[in-house]
């Protein structure tokens, strides 16, 4: 399975002459991202020809430790956290996630550093000479997704890179990263999202996550509410995997920040044994304390596996680890903020990490996409904002139709509300009602937070 991904038709400003066309082969193979109505139901997916494809590739993924993480939110920033803290380290450390935002090989960088046009290209043809082997397979040609995880170790192997954190793309047992041999995972919340494949309650998907569980393979969680925390207990026992679970085996003591304006939290950490008073933070909220507190438990599992991990690595890595759209901060006066929540409990999440905001007026530029729950997104903001300019994303079909956007919002707004075609005049639209002392916040999609984005880079220039 694979999460969202923002993937544009426009040509990019490239150096190398083949990397267009490059790009265009990965984006016209099977794509649940673009079309996730193509997925029936998850019968759809399975693991045998992503088994396949890496057979042929020689096995990529066997020659490259890694760190598997998984979760309805906070595994993107969590990811982020371990590789930082492990490039602090000094290693040469590969990060996989997904969605990106601009360019595709923005899901596989090394130490932040994206591969090369060139690279890109050696290993899209790599790519094309095993998806011609397939075709014929009974398996078929690969998706997407299992080109771009493929993609991934493919890369990380030719760098010779000393461990990889792999963030699973959508659910975990049948998601295409989950055939690598990790030495940890990481499971950091359970939530409802993408029911119709991973199942209608908590603990349906806490099974689906749950299934990146190898034997033996110690598990970190940060799932606490009973029901969905049982069953990933449950299936850790199962496969003998050591199991350390939050505010039980590790704990946590959040420090707000003085003046609560979007400014990181800290928080003290400790573990049988093990402590940290004050880690600071790069990431605003403190939803970022417990995906933090999870990270610091798997440095210590990192350094029982042999890695060299110093305590200043651990801080250092904290409080420079930084990911793009999540309660980014893009201008101040107004404060202008660009966040990719996407479901019910990230954006819960974005609302609390607002609320103490002193801003005289606070203005929401949403769009969603059509597999969301949109009435449940507008019914959280509703009760944070205080005026809307809803809008359609323009450059992948899942966006919602204004119009449908629009009927939905009649029956859950009770706060202003009007419409605007793109996410560009949107923004404008908020900045022509806001004053200095206000807030414009971007959010309900990666897809729009990638748009909105792009066109305050280029308003700028």
């Amino acid at each position: 399975m694979s999460s969202n991904s923002n993937i544009s038709s426009e040509p990019l400003n490239t150096i190398d002459p083949r990397y267009q066309d490059s790009i265009q082969y990965l984006f016209d193979t099977i794509n649940y991202e673009r079309r996730p109505e193509l997925a029936q139901g998850p019968e759809s997916f399975h693991l045998e020809r992503m088994r396949s494809l890496l057979e042929l590739l020689g096995n990529p993924q066997l020659a490259v430790p890694c760190v598997h993480i998984a979760g309805s939110k906070g595994k993107g920033s969590t990811a982020t956290m371990v590789a930082r803290i492990l490039e602090e380290s000094g290693k040469k450390v590969g990060l996989f996630t997904s969605p990106h935002a601009h360019r595709f090989e923005e899901r596989f960088t090394i130490n932040r550093s994206l591969p090369t046009e060139t690279e890109v290209v050696e290993i899209v043809d790599r790519l094309r000479i095993v998806t011609s082997e397939m075709e014929q397979s009974e398996f078929g040609s690969p998706t997407f997704f299992e080109l771009a995880t493929a993609a991934g170790w493919l890369h990380f192997r030719q760098q010779k890179v000393d461990i990889a954190v792999n963030e699973v793309g959508l659910g975990g047992r049948l998601d295409s990263t989950n055939v690598c041999e990790p030495l940890a995972c990481i499971i950091t919340s359970i939530s409802k999202d993408h029911t119709r494949l991973l199942g209608d309650t908590e603990e349906l998907i806490a099974r689906e996550k749950a299934g990146i569980i190898k034997p033996g393979v110690p598990v970190v969680s940060g799932v606490t509410r009973d029901g969905p925390a049982q069953v990933i207990q449950t299936v850790a026992q199962e496969t003998s995997a050591p199991f350390l679970q939050l505010g039980v085996d590790f704990q946590i003591q959040p420090v707000a920040p003085a003046d609560q304006n979007l400014i990181p939290w800290t928080f003290d950490y400790s573990s049988q044994g093990i402590e940290f008073k004050s880690l600071n933070l790069a990431m605003p909220g403190e939803h970022q304390t417990r995906n933090a507190a999870l990270v610091v438990t798997t440095a210590n599992l990192l350094r029982n596996a042999g890695f060299e991990i110093t305590d200043e690595a651990i801080q250092e890595g904290l409080s420079k680890a930084i990911i793009p759209l999540r309660i980014e901060v893009v201008a101040e006066n107004p404060l202008i903020v660009i966040d990719a929540a996407h479901n019910p409990a990230s954006i819960q999440a974005l609302c609390d990490t607002l609320h103490p905001n002193r801003a005289n007026r606070k203005f929401c530029v949403f769009a969603s996409s059509r597999d969301k729950d949109c009435a449940e997104l507008l019914n959280i903001l509703n009760t944070s904002f205080d005026e809307f300019i809803l809008c359609s994303y323009q450059k992948n079909p899942r966006s919602l139709s204004l119009e449908e956007l629009k009927n939905i919002a009649n029956g859950i707004l009770t706060k202003p509300f009007q419409m605007s075609e793109t996410p560009e005049s949107a923004m404008e639209t908020a900045l022509d009602l806001a004053s200095n002392e206000d807030l414009v916040c971007a959010t309900g999609s990666f897809f729009l937070a990638a748009e909105v984005e792009e066109w305050w880079r280029g308003r700028k220039q």
